[in-house]
């Protein structure tokens, strides 16, 4: 599935195949990490990480998660 050049702001963006295409992929790049395998298909993109409401643990989440893309 290509979704090259698409952002994801919200749920409305996406039909539920696209979602449930994204779901799959994100649990096979956590059991490759899980398994010390590293996935490089996202080297040199950018991340924005953009929040309503300060909350240090959830940022901190989410920066943790953005490294390891």
């Amino acid at each position: 599935m290509d979704l090259t050049g698409r952002s994801f702001l919200t749920l409305k963006d996406y039909t539920p195949e696209e979602i449930h295409y994204l779901l799959d992929l994100s649990a096979l790049l956590k059991e490759k990490k899980k398994k010390g395998i590293r996935v490089d298909t996202l080297r040199g993109r950018n991340v924005a990480l953009i929040f309503e409401k300060t909350s240090t643990r959830t940022r901190c989440s989410f920066e943790v998660a953005a490294h390891d893309l």
